[in-house]
């Protein structure tokens, strides 16, 4: 998961392009050319592929449980008559491509071809959804009984997320005959387009832009205070996530605002559906209503006068052309949430013009609006420095030019400048002697040639004072999640592609670090930022390697360890770590956005208080 994945239409897997590619495979128990009177059950069958992938059939009824008029149009059917095998669902989602006319509580009888549709398309290593395509609908009657839905409940859930894929199959899930009472994701496939509920469950995930929320079945699983459910390890998935959509158009009916910690309280019941963006989603045709559980924004105590805070924060894109509003909530955060301080540095500023892509890369409009506004709010007239980018070098935003930038106080903290630094050609180093380590050029950009940061933000490193000390700070903004498999993959567990590139990132800043604390075993080193991977990552494994770094987070009891959150799962994404040098330290993830529905930013800020 990206600190953002940037989202698009998804995109149809024509069943013939997929078994070319040998993603999807048709059983040899269908090997005639149709099927007459063919269940829903028998279409579904036993695994996640149709055994009559590509096959035409006829006569296949159902009553309707759920109509989308939107998106991906068309309705679900679910057979009244169950079979006796748990892992074969009753319900179907029929895809119509046009707006279907059918309402709840049709019976139907159809016709039509059976397709493996695969959401953002066969490379995204998504699973796929069993579905009728180019129907010929019968209505047989109207107005008849919805079948009863299924409880989906903590108690039906398994503790266990997934079985180990085939290596046969590349680690494929997909020919494995489902086991739902012994794995959560064979639970939830078992019931794929079927009709289900839940009772009143606790939100996990806040009401996104895209009129979506997240809840769990499990309130026990890996909780926290604020309400969320945490992301401690790759083998812990919390099993109880579940994400929640409407099948009410958003004009007839406005989706509810939610922040972690709410209640989604009453009956949610509708067909379960299968998206690019989340996996199973109940699709609610009966939405429960939100009860505020009254979460507020945290605020983290203010340093001591000899005590230097460092704070490190992604504002999310911030150019001249956002709102003002924007700009004042980012800097009121700044001021009273995290008590003004000392340094901070900033990731995602953009350049001047924002995503206009004309050739600007440079930011000061940008960093001074903002620092007017931390001033207006009655913050410190912070002094600022960064290196600009080379145009659409680093990633990010086409045109938007990202790059981090250090904001200090002058009356607590001065800046130690060494000109001569700039976007590729000249490395800031470590130089000294006598027990003294020094960059060669502060504000600097770390070995920026090195191809571990093409499309990437290189490192910005600065060498502060604070009280005649010397404190080196390091920013980062380590490359996305984005090319990443979803947690419900059909690879299992999932392939997390982008690791690469961040592992080499965090080998280069590691070694960096060690240049400065071999010249001075006690100096102090804060490697800050978007490091975009969790704490128990192999990318945090390489930043610490041989004790050169800790990551502070990892001080914090384990339910306060995040700073994002993603699908329902609270997760740690910016970091703050320190060298052997730094003793005794505070610190905190300010959670003021991640949690809640109207956000300034997708991500938390971080802040570590400590005596130099």
């Amino acid at each position: 998961m990206p600190s953002s994945i940037p989202r698009s239409a998804a995109v149809s897997a024509v069943v013939a392009a997929a078994l070319a590619a040998g993603l999807l495979a048709s059983s040899a128990s269908a090997a005639e050319d149709g099927a007459t009177g063919t269940r829903v059950h028998d279409i579904q069958g036993t695994t996640r592929v149709s055994p009559l992938v590509g096959k035409q059939v006829t006569g296949v009824t159902g009553i309707v449980t759920g109509v989308r008029t939107y998106g991906s149009r068309g309705f679900w059917i679910q057979d009244p008559e169950a079979d006796a095998n748990p892992a074969t669902s009753e319900g179907l989602f029929v895809f119509t491509s046009s707006v279907p006319t059918v309402a709840v509580g049709d019976a139907v009888s159809l016709n039509g071809t059976v397709t493996e549709y695969v959401p953002g398309g066969l490379n995204s290593g998504n699973q796929s959804l069993t579905q009728l395509s180019k129907p010929t609908v019968t209505v047989l009657s109207k107005g008849n009984a919805v079948p009863a839905p299924v409880t989906i409940s903590g108690w039906s859930v398994p503790d266990a997320y997934a079985p180990e894929g085939d290596p046969a199959a590349g680690g494929s899930i997909n020919g494995l005959t489902l086991d739902p009472e012994t794995y959560a994701l064979d639970y939830y496939e078992s019931l794929e387009g079927s009709n289900v509920r839940i009772d009143s469950s606790r939100v996990v995930g806040a009401t996104d832009p895209y009129a979506e929320l997240w809840v769990t079945v499990k309130p026990w699983e890996n909780g926290n205070r604020r309400g969320g459910t945490v992301y401690g390890s790759y083998e812990s998935q919390n099993t109880g996530r579940l994400q929640i959509q409407s099948l009410t158009p958003l004009a007839q009916q406005p989706f509810p605002k939610a922040n972690v910690g709410d209640r989604l309280t009453g009956t949610t019941e509708g067909p379960l559906d299968f998206n690019q963006f989340g996996g199973y989603t109940l699709t609610a045709r009966t939405l429960g209503t939100v009860q505020d559980n009254g979460l507020e924004r945290e605020s983290t105590d203010r340093q001591h006068k000899n005590e230097l805070a460092v704070a490190t924060y992604n504002v999310e894109n911030l150019d001249p052309s956002d709102p003002q509003e924007k700009f004042d909530a980012l800097a009121k955060a700044v001021v009273d949430n995290l008590a003004s301080p000392d340094i901070l540095a900033l990731e995602e500023i953009q350049d001047n013009n924002g995503a206009k892509n004309d050739g600007t890369v440079a930011a000061d409009q940008t960093v001074k609006k903002f620092t007017d506004a931390i001033v207006a709010a009655g913050g410190p007239a912070y002094e600022w420095r960064s290196v600009d980018p080379q145009n659409n070098k680093d990633g990010g935003e086409p045109g938007g030019n990202i790059r981090q930038v250090f904001l200090f106080n002058p009356e607590r903290v001065s800046f130690t400048d060494r000109a001569g630094s700039d976007a590729t050609t000249t490395p800031t180093a470590v130089t000294g002697g006598k027990g003294r380590a020094a960059l060669t050029l502060s504000p600097g950009r770390i070995d920026p040639a090195n191809t571990a940061w093409d499309s990437s933000r290189k490192p910005l490193a600065g060498e502060f004072v604070f009280r005649g000390r010397t404190v080196f700070v390091i920013a980062n903004h380590f490359g996305s999640k984005g090319g990443d498999e979803g947690l419900t993959s059909h690879h299992q567990p999932p392939n997390r592609s982008s690791e690469a590139k961040r592992l080499l990132q965090a080998q280069a800043v590691n070694a960096f670090v060690k240049d400065i604390v071999a010249i001075e075993k006690q100096a102090d080193v804060l490697v800050v930022g978007d490091i975009n991977d969790f704490e128990f990552s192999g990318t945090t494994r390489a930043l610490t390697d041989g004790g050169a770094l800790y990551p502070a987070v990892k001080s914090l009891p384990r339910a306060e360890r995040y700073s994002y959150v993603y699908q329902g799962n609270s997760q740690v994404l910016d970091q703050i770590l320190t060298s052997p040098g730094v003793h005794h330290f505070e610190y905190d993830s300010v959670h003021i956005n991640a949690e809640f529905a109207d956000q300034d930013s997708d991500h938390d800020p971080q802040v570590l208080r400590f005596r130099p």
